[in-house]
């Protein structure tokens, strides 16, 4: 597949780190399965990813965490 974005290079199955912010709270998830372009670097995250990330980044803000690094295995 092409990717969406540059229209250059095509996307691979790959890793990515997913940056949320909101308000004091900040939270990094590494190792979020992705389709990533070689050439522009964009990521494309699944529907069932993109729920999954939603839904822990909601949940920390709401426990009230400020600054955190998490590995997706463990997220959510």
């Amino acid at each position: 597949m092409i990717c969406l974005i540059c229209r250059q290079a095509k996307i691979v199955d790959g890793f990515v780190s997913v940056n949320f912010e909101r308000g004091e709270t900040h939270l990094v998830i590494n190792n979020v399965p992705a389709r990533v372009c070689h050439g522009c670097g964009e990521a494309f995250v699944n529907e069932q990813v993109a729920v999954h990330l939603l839904r822990g980044a909601e949940e920390a803000s709401r426990m009230g965490m400020l600054e955190d690094v998490i590995e997706y295995e463990r997220f959510g």
